[in-house]
C-alpha cells in the first residue's frame, strides 16, 4: 500500500481507537450525576466503571485470535457495531441494571477495537515503516485519555444536553469508523478450516474476570484479607490453571502458549504489564488531585493533564520518524523507561502548594517516557513473531498492560484512601471527624475554610506517594526492555509474510504428498507386519 491508501485505513482505525478510548474516560466527570438521575446506590456507581473495564480486558485475547481466523475488517465492523448497540442501550437507560449491561455490550467492542486496530495496522504496513504510524495511533490514544472527562464534564454541565450524550457522542464516531473502513481498508480473506476453543475462551474469561472484580472491589467492598478474597483469588487461579491445561491441548488455542516461548514476546509482554501499573495506576489519579488538592474545576482538570499528553504526542510522533528512518528502535525502549522512572519519581515530589508550572513540567518528562516506550513495545513484538500469530502476540500485549492498569489502579487506589485517612487523622487527631465519611470523596465547596485546607494537604500528599509507589514497576520495566534483543525491522507487511508462509507451507506438504511412499517390510511367510518399521 502506498502511504495516502494507509493514511486512507488509518483514518477509520483511528476513529475506532478514539472511540474506545472515549468510552472508558467520558464518563469519569459524569457517574455522580448519572447515579444520582438513575436513584442507584454506591455499590452501583462501582459496577457501572468495572463492567466496560471488565469486558474490554477479558476480550482482548479472543478478538485477538479471531482475527488469526477470519476476515480482520469485518471483525473490525462487529466490533464498532457492538460499541454503537451498547452506547444507545447505556443513553435510553432507565434503570442502573440495563447501564450496567450495556456498558458490558460497550466494553466487549472496546475491547475489539484495542486489539483489532494495531493487528490491522501490522497485516498492512511493514514494522520498518510501522513506527511513524504507531506513533499516530499513540498521539489518538492521548487525545482520547484527556478529551474523554473534560468533553463528559462539559456535556453534564450542559442543560440543554445532559449526561446521556455522554454515551450517545461516540455513537457518529462508531459509524463514520464502519463507513471509512468499508471504502479504504482491503484485505484478503484467508479460507482456512478452524476451530474455536469455546471451552478455553470460557475458563480465561472467568479466570481473568475473577481476579479483575476482586482488585476492583477489595478495599472498598470487602477487605483485602476476608473471605471473598480467598474466593475470589482462589476460583481465579483455579480457572487460569485448568486454562492453561486446555489451551495445550487444542489445535487452535485462544492463547497460543507456544508464543512465550519466544524471548521478545515473553520480555514486551512482561514490560507492558509493568508499564501498565506505573502507567495507568499512577495517572488515573492526577484528574482527582487537581480537583481536590489544587481546588480546579472538572474541565480545568481536564486541561492541565495537557502537558503530559503532548509530551506523549511528540515523543511517539518523532520516536516513531526516526526508527522508521534508521531501523533501530530498542534504544528508544531503554530510553523511554528511563524517563518514564524519572518523571514518575519527580511527580512524587508534588504537594498541595506545587506551583503549575513545575508540574508541568513533571507530567510532560513522564508523558515523554510513556510515548517513546507504549508503542513500540507493540512494534518489537510484532516484528519478531510468524504472521500467523500476529493477532494473538498483539492482543496478549494489549491484554496485560489492561491488566496492569486495571490491578495499578485498584492497588493504588486502596494506597490512595489509606493515606488520606493517615494525614488526615494526623491533622485532625485521634477524636477529630473526617469530611469524607465512609470513604466519599469530599466536597470541597461545602467546607469550611480550615478544614478545606486539611483536606487538600491529605490528597496532596497522598498523590505524591502513589506515584513514589508507582516509580519501581518503572523501574522493573526499565530492567526487562534491557534485556529484549533488537532485531532488524522487517521490511515486508503482515500480509506479504504471510502468503509467503502459507506458500512455504504448501510447498512443503507438496512435497510431502510426492515423495515416494513408505514400504512396509515382510517377513518370510509372506504375511504384512506392523507399518511401525519403514523402509526409506
Amino acid at each position: 500500500m502506498t502511504n495516502r491508501q494507509i493514511l486512507q485505513a488509518m483514518s477509520g482505525l483511528m476513529a475506532g481507537m478514539f472511540v474506545a478510548i472515549l468510552a472508558s474516560t467520558v464518563v469519569a466527570n459524569a457517574l455522580p450525576r448519572i447515579i444520582a438521575d438513575l436513584g442507584a446506590s454506591q455499590s452501583s456507581y462501582t459496577w457501572v466503571v468495572t463492567a466496560e473495564l471488565l469486558a474490554m480486558t477479558a476480550t482482548v485475547p479472543l478478538w485477538g485470535k479471531l482475527s488469526d481466523l477470519y476476515n480482520k475488517k469485518l471483525l473490525l465492523q462487529l466490533s464498532l457495531a457492538m460499541f454503537v448497540v451498547g452506547s444507545l442501550l447505556a443513553g435510553f437507560s432507565q434503570g442502573v441494571g440495563l447501564l450496567i449491561f450495556s456498558r458490558v455490550v460497550q466494553g466487549t467492542g472496546a475491547g475489539g477495537l484495542t486489539a483489532l486496530a494495531q493487528v490491522v495496522m501490522a497485516a498492512v504496513i511493514p514494522p520498518r515503516r510501522l513506527g511513524k504510524y504507531s506513533g499516530i495511533f499513540g498521539a489518538v490514544f492521548a487525545i482520547g485519555t484527556v478529551a474523554g472527562p473534560l468533553i463528559g464534564g462539559l456535556l453534564v454541565d450542559t442543560s440543554w444536553l445532559g449526561w446521556r450524550w455522554c454515551f450517545f457522542i461516540g455513537v457518529p464516531f462508531a459509524l463514520a469508523a464502519i463507513l471509512l473502513l468499508q471504502r479504504t481498508l482491503q484485505l484478503p480473506t484467508t479460507r482456512r478450516e478452524v476451530k474455536i476453543d469455546f471451552l478455553g475462551a470460557f475458563l480465561i474469561v472467568a479466570g481473568v474476570c475473577s481476579l479483575l472484580i476482586w482488585t476492583s472491589l477489595a478495599g472498598n467492598q470487602f477487605d483485602w484479607a476476608s473471605w471473598q478474597t480467598a474466593a475470589l483469588t482462589g476460583a481465579g487461579v483455579v480457572l487460569l490453571v485448568a486454562a492453561v491445561f486446555v489451551e495445550t491441548r487444542v489445535p487452535e488455542p485462544i492463547i497460543p502458549l507456544k508464543i512465550f516461548r519466544n524471548r521478545t514476546v515473553a520480555l514486551t509482554t512482561t514490560a507492558s504489564l509493568l508499564v501498565g501499573v506505573a502507567m495507568f495506576g499512577g495517572t488515573v489519579f492526577l484528574s482527582q488531585y487537581f480537583q481536590i488538592s489544587l481546588g480546579k474545576s472538572p474541565t480545568a482538570a481536564g486541561l492541565m493533564s495537557l502537558p503530559m499528553i503532548l509530551g506523549l504526542l511528540v515523543s511517539s510522533t518523532v520516536a516513531g520518524q526516526i526508527i522508521s528512518a534508521t531501523g533501530k528502535w530498542k534504544i528508544y525502549l531503554v530510553a523511554g523507561a528511563v524517563i518514564m522512572t524519572a518523571g514518575l519519581g519527580l511527580l512524587s515530589t508534588i504537594g498541595a502548594d506545587t506551583g503549575f508550572g513545575l508540574l508541568s513540567l513533571y507530567m510532560a518528562v513522564l508523558g515523554i517516557g510513556i510515548g517513546m516506550l507504549m508503542q513500540n513495545l507493540v512494534l518489537a513484538a510484532q516484528n519478531d513473531v510468524p504472521a500467523s500469530q500476529l493477532g494473538a502476540a498483539t492482543s496478549v500485549l494489549s491484554f496485560f498492560r489492561s491488566m496492569g492498569g486495571t490491578i495499578g489502579t485498584s492497588v493504588l487506589g486502596a494506597v490512595l484512601a489509606s493515606r488520606v485517612a493517615t494525614e488526615m487523622s494526623k491533622s485532625l487527631g485521634e477524636s477529630g471527624q473526617a469530611p469524607s465519611g465512609s470513604g466519599a470523596v469530599p466536597n470541597l465547596a461545602d467546607l469550611p475554610a480550615p478544614m478545606r485546607e486539611i483536606v487538600e494537604h491529605a490528597y496532596g500528599v497522598a498523590t505524591a506517594d502513589l506515584f513514589l509507589v508507582a516509580a519501581p514497576f518503572a523501574l522493573l520495566a526499565l530492567i526487562t526492555v534491557i534485556f529484549i534483543k533488537e532485531k532488524p525491522l522487517k521490511t515486508t507487511s503482515g500480509m506479504e509474510r504471510l502468503a509467503e508462509e502459507t506458500r512455504a507451507e504448501e510447498a512443503l506438504n507438496g512435497e510431502a504428498l510426492t515423495a515416494e511412499p513408505a514400504q512396509t517390510r515382510l517377513p518370510d511367510d509372506g504375511s504384512e507386519t506392523s507399518p511401525a518399521t519403514p523402509v526409506a
